[in-house]
């Protein structure tokens, strides 16, 4: 049969009436106007203030990029967007926005990781704690995650680039992700599904799960220790935990299931991708006071 190459996808974005687009558009730039400074705010205190020259803010300002790099893949185009009438994407810039959702998100999970391992050396290990994590280690540590997310993203490209697409080609949401575009294509899917379940789906649980037992077991051993700085410790170790929630609970809905359509994707879609991201450093820096005193000490600095 004469098939015809689809060469662009049609995103159905989040909404097709005029005035709920409006006040989307508007809502989103003003989140952005007021949170992505503030995340700039903080790679710039952490890495201009010697007092904060430690792992723990060295892995903080890394996040707070990855989540900058993160959150100027989709929006961007989604905001663009708004105002197009007719709102496509290239079947290469498609590719393009899977491979970088799924390199910085992988990139993202596994700093995560290394960041319980930095409270697990400074819980359990407190004097060797200056001795194990050096400089070197936390470069090596970042870089490894950084290796994980594009080892997991081209796992995802290398199967979808080469899956045949004839039509239809129009997307439920506003970006392109693999649980979507896997199903417009002119073939059967079924192992193909299966692969990108375990290379997404099955590993993000593992690493939630693991990340779970990890903080449970160094609140355990904060509550029965008499160690100095417990409360600290506890609350760093706290805000860790609602960090891996925030991250991994849209994550585990969208990819631990069958690729199928729901009422809630889109909701979920934009809190994983736009929402959540940014707001994941602020969470940290809301819950300790160095890092707030340090970035007013930064503010004054300049501005005064």
């Amino acid at each position: 049969e004469n098939k015809t190459e689809v060469t662009e996808f049609v995103l159905l974005g989040l909404s097709q009436t005029r005035e709920v687009q409006l006040v989307l558009f508007f809502l989103f730039l003003l989140f952005y106007a007021i949170v992505l400074p503030v995340n700039i705010l903080i790679i710039l205190t952490v890495r201009g203030d010697p007092q904060l020259d430690s792992p723990m803010y060295f892995f903080l300002a890394n996040l707070a990029f990855l989540d900058i790099c993160y959150c100027s893949i989709t929006p961007p185009k989604m905001l663009a967007d708004f105002f197009s009438q007719k709102k496509t994407i290239s079947s290469r810039g498609c590719i393009a926005q899977l491979f970088f959702l799924h390199f910085l998100g992988g990139a993202e999970i596994f700093l995560l990781i290394a960041m319980a391992f930095d409270r697990y050396v400074a819980i359990c290990k407190p004097l060797h704690y200056a001795t194990l994590m050096r400089k070197m280690l936390c470069w090596v540590l970042v870089g490894t995650a950084w290796a994980g997310g594009f080892t997991h993203s081209i796992i995802q490209v290398a199967f979808v680039v080469h899956l045949p697409f004839c039509g239809p080609n129009e997307l439920d949401n506003f970006f392109c992700d693999v649980t979507q575009v896997i199903k417009l294509a002119c073939t059967n899917t079924y192992i193909l599904e299966f692969i990108m379940f375990v290379n997404s789906g099955l590993v993000i649980f593992i690493c939630f799960i693991l990340l779970l037992i990890s903080y449970g077991v160094l609140l355990i051993r904060l509550k029965t220790g008499f160690s100095r700085g417990k409360s600290k410790a506890a609350s760093t170790c706290t805000t860790h935990i609602i960090i891996v929630f925030i991250m991994f609970g849209p994550a585990i809905y969208i990819y631990c299931r069958p690729f199928s359509s729901l009422p809630l994707d889109k909701v979920v879609a934009v809190f994983h991708t736009v929402v959540f991201p940014l707001m994941n450093p602020m969470i940290y820096t809301l819950r300790n006071r160095e890092i707030l005193s340090a970035m007013k000490r930064l503010l004054l600095q300049y501005f005064l």
